[in-house]
């Protein structure tokens, strides 16, 4: 079996051989008497097969050689897709970040008079982000109980309790937590502002002490106030979505959707007065 396999090689590459002899020798041969011509004429089929053997060995070796190119060249498109796709994760999150701060700059350009602390939440003082906030900026940093915590979007509730390097913040949800609320359109400025818990438990609050003949309607915007001086005038809070009246109490109450969204915070703003020995805001 071996001998057969080394007959066959020698074979093999005699013929080759030969067949590239004979393809040199028509190529090169420019006129041939009538014998040569005779003699190419029968070759010629013998030709066609060698050309047509060499044509496929050629597309073969191409189609590897082009297969293991186009394979490097998939590998890294591939990475370059990766690199892309994390480039514009990157960006998307820069621009949500700068969206952010550009709201959080605009109320700040309109009380320049206060200074602003970011902090990050790193947890929730309760079960859930209804019961409030446990944020990573306390006594260390300048906070103290009782300033009011704003968001990008509007107001976020207020500091409750400090630690050295935590705080711990109750939000609007809260029903422990008041606020001196005014109408946008109506500049009514009697309304107090709370949490609104119902069993969907649909971040929702409710403003009550209304006068029964006010012309608060669904679509105001509510404010606050700045009565008392808990709370700096004309934070954003939230949009009215519905108005009861309570005929016995003689009142209205308005049903407020907050714009925040307290389910899905990352960044806080602590807003400091000028005057820290009693925390109060100007108006």
């Amino acid at each position: 079996m071996k001998l057969f396999k080394n007959k066959l090689a020698v074979t093999v590459i005699v013929l080759s051989v030969a067949f590239l002899g004979i393809i040199i020798y028509t190529v090169n041969s420019d006129s041939k008497g009538a014998l040569s011509s005779g003699a190419g004429s029968t070759i010629n089929p013998l030709q066609k097969v060698v050309y047509s053997i060499s044509d496929k060995v050629k597309e073969t070796l191409d189609f590897f050689l082009n297969f293991s190119e186009v394979k490097d060249e998939n590998k890294e498109l591939t990475k370059e897709n990766i690199e892309l796709k994390n480039k514009l994760l990157e960006y998307d999150k820069l621009k949500e970040e700068n969206d952010r701060l550009r709201e959080v700059l605009n109320f700040t350009d309109s009380k320049s008079s206060y200074e602003y602390i970011g902090c990050e939440i790193i947890g929730y003082s309760g079960e859930s982000y209804t019961q409030g906030y446990v944020i990573n900026k306390g006594e260390n940093h300048g906070l103290k109980k009782g300033m009011v915590v704003v968001a990008d979007k509007g107001l976020v509730g207020q500091v409750t309790s400090t630690g050295s390097n935590w705080a711990i913040v109750e939000s609007l949800l809260n029903e422990n937590i008041a606020v001196s609320v005014m109408v946008s359109s109506t500049r009514e400025t009697t309304g107090i502002l709370e949490g609104y818990v119902t069993r969907s438990n649909d971040g929702l609050t409710k403003v009550t002490n209304l006068p029964v003949n006010s012309a608060i309607k669904e679509g105001d915007v509510i404010l606050t106030s700045g009565l008392g001086q808990i709370y700096p005038k004309e934070v954003r809070i939230g949009e009215v979505v519905s108005v009861e009246t309570d005929d016995i109490r003689v009142m209205k109450t308005a049903i407020v959707k907050p714009y925040v969204d307290f389910s899905n915070l990352e960044d806080l703003f602590v807003i400091i007065p000028t005057e820290t020995r009693e925390v109060k805001y100007e108006n």
